[in-house]
């Protein structure tokens, strides 16, 4: 088995980004994204434009309290990252949600733009 070499991509960066796609605005996504971006959520699975993918991001107002544990990253390649983490937040109408989150990215001139993206959403505990 080959030795495991170290990732050079900013794990800052990466999760500065995730933060940004769940606070974001159109615009946000729009800078963000690939031309393409592969999309998998539990009532939607499809490739989608970057105009597309921008236009479900018109509300920047629409989770609070973000927390992001991440779980692992990889690099198999200098222009491809592939992280995961589990994510915990407030929806806009105050309803808890948690997700196990995978996302890709790749390294274009202008920056690392993230061509997929998949959420598992996870039972949410109620602390009372």
């Amino acid at each position: 088995m080959p030795a495991s070499k170290p990732i050079t991509a900013s794990k800052k960066e990466l999760l500065e980004l995730e933060r940004g796609f769940w606070t974001g605005n159109s615009a946000f996504y729009a800078a963000n994204a690939d031309t393409e971006c592969l999309v998998a959520f539990p009532q939607m699975a499809q490739a989608m434009s970057n105009a597309e993918l921008a236009e479900t991001a018109k509300n920047p107002n629409r989770w609070r309290n973000l927390e992001i544990e991440l779980k692992g990253i990889v690099e198999p390649g200098s222009d491809i990252v592939m992280l995961t983490y589990e994510a915990r937040a407030t929806r806009e109408n105050g309803e808890p949600y948690a997700a196990l989150v995978s996302t890709g990215y790749v390294h274009r001139v202008n920056g690392w733009k993230m061509m997929f993206h998949s959420q598992t959403p996870i039972e949410t505990s109620t602390k009372a």
